[in-house]
Parts: structure tokens; sequence; C-alpha cells
């Protein structure tokens, strides 16, 4: 049987860049290489242990039978709170959808508010998965630029400009994944200003980052009240609690968006695993500033970032911003371009990370994943040790090409 059996809609589909280059760096190790693997996004700590004890406690009285498709209620609840706690934004219980993980999140929502040919505004760079997610559902990316100068921000006036009669969402992460960068209150507002004269489009805002923070607060663009009813808040466990394993992910929505996401999602997964959710609940219950394991892998990301950027901005023609949020460097590596190493050159920085990977043994991301081919990302979700010995096997080899 050959690939003539699959659909159009699976073929045309690309692979996580991210997965690829993760797997890519994992076969190496199996043949014995030394890989430092910084293309993962996922925090380098365990769950915390009152967590744990939570998922446990579930085993044991026996919370192993089918969940609600949209989530326990208890759990559902909690998100509620959560959000008054940490956000100030009012959503009942009925208006939360949990699901495995907060890509399903993102995926329920755009294939229950796309049809054929509509257009979904996504800044660049974005996460690798929210074009091919559009075009799951049968949409069109409308792809607007971003640059390091800029911090890899879209202003209101290429959103303005980008809209159309077919527009009927934006999506964006801010803390993002790839750059860490954060939008402030005041640069959402302006953003917020623009959508209050299209009440139609739907405005999808990933905040799975929201507690990787080194300086201020975090900001959602649900929080003005003018389009918050247009707004579907993503978030989840797995990046502020160490809990990318439990797969848990949920949304804030309007109502008619979270119960066609609920049928939807009754229809191909049904409710998100018993023990996960039980797990979840003790996290969202725990308020970001109790919890001294999450203060403590919050405060070695901003270690871990300064280090990274200072060992960065120390390489001829690398370019950095500095990001407030995440675990990323997104660097501008285009210096490289068109340079070579015997009879290895230099493209793209997909060119770059396959170099960087066979020369120096480290694991990273190419930009055009993430719709900016200038740059690659840099996860420092990493011991600083193991940061500082890959800055230390790119900068040599860098330096070989010419």
């Amino acid at each position: 049987m050959n690939k003539s059996i699959l659909s159009d809609r699976v073929l045309k589909m690309k692979a996580s860049a991210t997965l690829e280059m993760t797997s890519r760096s994992r076969e190496l190790k199996e043949k014995g290489v030394d890989v430092i693997a910084l293309s993962i996004g996922e925090p380098d700590f365990n769950t915390p242990n009152h967590i744990k004890e939570a998922g446990k406690k579930a085993i044991d009285d026996n919370i192993t039978h089918y969940p609600p498709v949209p989530g326990f209620n208890e759990l559902r609840r909690a998100i509620a709170d959560k959000l008054k706690r940490d956000n100030g934004l009012e959503f009942n219980s009925s208006q939360v959808v949990v699901s495995n993980g907060a890509k399903q999140s993102i995926a329920n929502v755009l294939m229950c508010i796309l049809n054929d040919d509509d257009e979904v505004i996504v800044p660049a760079p974005y996460w690798v998965s929210y074009p091919s997610m559009v075009k799951m559902a049968e949409g069109k990316s409308v792809v607007l630029e971003t640059n390091i100068e800029s911090d890899f921000k879209v202003t209101p006036e290429q959103i303005n400009s980008a809209i159309s009669p077919k527009t009927k969402a934006f999506l964006f992460s801010s803390p993002s994944n790839p750059t860490g960068s954060v939008y402030t209150a005041n640069e959402l507002e302006a953003i917020a200003e623009v959508f209050r004269a299209h009440p139609e489009i739907v405005i999808i805002s990933d905040e799975i980052y929201e507690y990787n923070i080194f300086s201020g607060n975090h900001n959602s663009i649900a929080s003005f009240p003018f389009i918050k009813d247009q707004v579907v808040v993503v978030n989840g466990v797995s990046k502020g609690f160490a809990m990318t394993g439990w797969r848990i992910g949920y949304i804030a929505a309007p109502q008619v968006i979270a119960d066609a996401c609920s049928k939807l999602q009754g229809q191909y997964t049904s409710g998100a695993g018993t023990i996960s959710q039980m797990a979840a609940l003790e996290a969202i219950r725990t308020p970001p500033g109790a919890s001294q394991e999450i203060k403590d892998m919050v405060n070695a990301f901003h270690k871990r970032r300064d280090l990274l950027v200072s060992l960065m901005n120390e390489i001829p023609g690398v370019k950095t911003n500095v990001p407030n949020g995440a675990f990323y460097l997104f660097p501008d590596m285009s210096y490289y371009f068109g340079k070579s190493n015997g009879d290895i050159r230099i493209n793209n920085s997909t060119d770059l990370c396959l170099y960087l990977l066979d020369k120096a043994h480290v694991a990273l991301v190419p930009g055009e994943a993430f719709g900016s081919p200038d740059c690659l990302r840099i996860s420092y979700a990493a011991s600083s040790s193991q940061i500082a010995e890959a800055v230390n096997r790119i900068r040599p080899v860098l330096a070989e090409l010419n």
C-alpha cells in the first residue's frame, strides 16, 4: 500500500518542525552522539509534588471512569475562579472546555468557527502548528510579518490593513512561542481597539506561558470589556506547572463557541483523562505566588535567559532581543546565510540548524517553521551548564563559515 491511500488533508500537512528536530536529535543520541537538545518546548523540571500527589489520590479514589466531555464541573469551576483571581476575567464554568492539551483546545476552536476559505490573521513568528491547524479547518492564514527590531510584535496598523470581508479570526500568543515577547497592557488595548469595529471577528488568545514572565504582569486581551465577548482565552497547565505529559489544556470562550467545542470534542476524543484532570485541579487552585517550586522554576528560566542572551551576543553577526517570557530565544542568524564550509552552503535557517546539529551536535529549530526564516529558536529549558556548553560548541563551527 502506498501514499495514494492517504487523504489530501494529511498529505498537504507539514510535520511539526519542533518534534522533527527533537526526533533527529534523539536518533543521534541513540547512536552514541552527545547531542544537546535545545529544540523542545518543555520545562526540564518535574511536576511539583503536591500536584503529583493529587494524581495519585485520584487513582486511589477510583476516579478512573469516563468524565464529562467538557471536563469535570469541579475543574471547570476552578478554572473560572482562576481566571477571576489571576486575570480579573469573568467567565461562567459553562464557558470553560477542558481538552487534551492546549493544542487540541486551539484546534477545536478553529474547527468550530472556520468554513472553506475563511481567513485567520496570524502574526509571525507564530507557533509552528497554527497555520496547519487553520488549513486543517479549511481556512487560510493571513500572515503578518514582524522582525527583531519591533520585538517581534505586530502593530494595530498591520492588523487593520489585513482585515477583509473573509476575516474570521485573529490568532496570537503572549508570552510568545517562539520569541518570548510579551505584549504590554497598552499594546493589547491598541489591538483591541482595532477589533472593536469588527465584532464578528474572533480573537484567539493563546496564554499558555502566562506564568513564565520575568518582569511585570501578564495581561490578557480579554480584560478589555468592549471586546471580551469576542475573545477565546486558551491556556493549560503544561508550561506553568511543568505538566506537559499530563495533557490538560482549556478554553474560556463565548458560550456559543464553548458549546460547539464540547459538541465537537464529544465526537472524537471525549473528555480528557480523569487522573490528569484531578492533578490539574490541584495545580489551578494554587495561586501563582503560593508555590515555591513554580517560583524557583521561573527564576531559573530568568537566569538562563540572561546567560543565553549574553553568550549569543558574543558571537559575531548574531542579533538578539531580550525576551520577557516563555523560555525561548529567537536570534536573527541571517548574517551566516550565503556562507560556506567546504561543500556545505548555508542558504537559510534550516540549513544552519542541520549544520549545527551535524557539526556542533546541538539541536535547534529553524525559523522557517515559525514563519520567520531569518531566525532560529533556542529553548533554554535546559541547565545553565548545558546552555553554556551548547554555545561553546556553536561558536567555533559558525566561525568556520566564510
